[in-house]
Parts: C-alpha cells; structure tokens; sequence
C-alpha cells in the first residue's frame, strides 16, 4: 500500500523516472555501450524491488540446463563486505559472498558460483572455461546485453501502482518489460482465476507482444534442519525467523501447517549480529513448549551459520522453496524456448 507520505515525494518520481527513461534510450540507442558475449548468458530480473521469488527461479533453470552445459551463477552479491571477483564456496560465509550466492552453491556444488558487482568482468573470468553463465538479478545491468532475458513479476504487484521510487515499488519502468523473452508472474495463488490472467497478460502485451508469458507459485518444500535431516513441523510451536522482503506468504503457509507462536521479523538481507542472535536465543528459552523450533527460511539460514554455537542446543530448521508452474504446457514450452535459444548460440560458429 502506497502511503501519503509516498504521494507526497510523487514530484522525485517524476524526476527519477526521466533519469532512468533517458539512461535506457542512450543504450537502445547505443550512445552507451552494451556488450555482448560468445558464451550465451540468461538474465534472471525483476523491475521492483526484492520479493519476486528470483532464488527459485534461478534454481529452477540452473536444474534444467546444468546437466547439458559446463553452467556458472554469477551474482552481485548483495549486502557482501568483499569487492571484486569471488569465487564462492560452500564453506563461505554470507557477508563476503551473499545470502543468495551462498545458497546456490550449497544447492548445486557441481557448479561454479560466484559473484562481482560488474556483470562483464564476472564474464571475462568465466566464459573461457564454462560454456553458459546465468546472471542473478542483472536486468538493470544494461552494460550487458545478454543472450536471453527472463523477466519477474510478483503476482501482487499489479494490485497497485506500478510506480518508480520513492512513491512505488519499482526501480525501472513497466517499458523496459519489452526486452524479455520470458516474463513470469510468481507468487501467484495455487488456484489463479482465468480473468487474472487474462488482466495481466494484457497489460503485458502492452509492452510486449513476443514474450511467453507464465504464471508460477511458491512450493514449500520438507523443511530441514541444521544437520541436513528433514522435519516434520505440524503441531510444533514455531519462533519464526525471517529477514527477507515479503514474509507474509510464508507466515500464512506456516500458520496453516504449525503453531507460529511468534515472529521475529528483519528487513531484507539484515545481516544478523550478535545482539540479534541474543534476541532469538532469549525468545526460544522464553517459551515454556516442549515441542518447540527456530524456523527460517533458506536464504536466512546462510546468515546464520556463522553463529551456530549458540543454537548447539536449540532445534533449528530452515524450509526451502521452489516454484510450481500453474500450467504443465507452459513449464514444457517456458523449458523449450530456454534451450533452443542457449543451444542455437553454443552451436553458431
């Protein structure tokens, strides 16, 4: 919900929309120069801010071409100390690689994962001894002209405004929906009625006319916890753990399955320090359950290992996530369209 306050900033809105409006025209233009690549390159993105569901996405089209391709992951690296070029690996620590990062190569650790806040140098450092790199949240990288773009929408995002900073959610304008080739509507509900589709497919079709359009939803997946075991959470009293942009979906799923006697929220990426740690501890022994857990999410869960000597005692489990396709036809045509455009490039001359 946009607030009053937010309408009043409207005029910077204005001026932030020409500033990103005319920086998109210079390199359509190429007044600025994008560059392109020999290796294919797939673009995961988003035009607002967090909350798209691009981790599942990401590991969803990094399961169905790893095993065709040698496949890397590069990402930015949000909110890491480090600099550069960084290999991750799966014994890294979030604050030098990411929250992200950190969990892809604990998911795939046969790939090569790694991060660096300029997308072509990333590249260079890969390209000669992989044949494909996906990029992780670099639809606003225009440095970059990528081989295939696919682009995310939350589904809730078209119940309101689609605005630019400060007053809306978005950092980029709805226009800039035309370079895709694939655009997903994520965090749908399971059951999506036809005239919601067929409203958002329209004012898609506004921008772009080519795309395949999709609609996915979240899918909970067993919940683990810190020694890799599954867990069974019916029934348990949950001191939930987030640091992530939208927890309300998860908070609903939860409350459905579990008792979520409590709910410790931090804003996305916190990185967590000891007093926060303090804070969690305190509100685990605080309760008098005997069938109680700590639960985060995945993503939570990689900034938390640094502190694992204060959960020895206490159970702490994360639940992963994925994503669903809404249609089976459109998983099957989404997969095709990915791997004729990657196998056409691998195989030009």
């Amino acid at each position: 919900m946009i607030t009053l306050l937010r309408y009043l900033l409207f005029p910077f809105t204005m001026i932030y929309t020409v500033v990103v409006w005319i920086r998109n025209r210079l390199y359509d233009h190429k007044l600025l120069v994008s560059r392109s690549f020999n290796i294919p390159t797939v673009v995961i993105g988003n035009l607002a801010v967090g909350g798209t569901g691009k981790s599942p996405m990401t590991e969803f089209v990094v399961s169905i071409l790893k095993s065709h391709y040698k496949t890397a992951i590069l990402s930015r690296g949000y909110g890491r100390r480090t600099k550069g070029f960084y290999l991750v690996q799966t014994d890294s620590v979030a604050m030098d690689v990411g929250d992200e990062p950190l969990q892809f190569k604990n998911k795939f650790p046969d790939i090569t994962v790694a991060v660096c806040e300029d997308r072509c140098t990333g590249i260079e450092k890969l390209e000669s001894t992989h044949q494909l790199v996906i990029l992780d949240d670099a639809y606003q990288h225009r440095k970059l002209s990528p081989l295939f773009n696919i682009l995310l929408f939350d589904f809730l995002s078209f119940s309101h405004p689609m605005l630019v900073f400060p007053t809306g959610n978005f950092r980029d304008l709805l226009v800039e929906a035309k370079r895709a080739q694939i655009i997903a509507i994520t965090k749908c509900p399971i059951e999506l009625p036809t005239e919601d589709k067929r409203q958002i497919e329209k004012k898609i079709r506004y921008y772009n006319k080519e795309a395949l359009i999709v609609f996915s939803y979240i899918d909970y997946l067993e919940p683990i916890d810190s020694k890799g075991s599954v867990v069974d959470i019916k029934g348990k009293d949950i001191i939930l753990v987030t640091g992530i942009a939208k927890p309300e979906p998860l908070v609903d799923y939860l409350q459905k399955q579990a008792n979520v006697i409590q709910h410790i929220s931090f804003g996305d990426h916190h990185s967590f320090n000891e007093s926060d740690i303090n804070k969690i501890v305190k509100s685990y022994h605080s309760s008098t359950s005997s069938n109680k857990i700590i639960l985060t999410t995945e993503k939570d869960f990689q900034r938390l290992k640094p502190f694992r000597k204060y959960f020895t005692a206490i159970h702490l489990v994360y639940l992963p996530i994925g994503l669903r396709f809404h249609d089976t036809l459109q998983q099957k045509l989404f997969c095709k369209r990915l791997h004729d455009a990657v196998a056409q490039s691998v195989n030009q001359p």
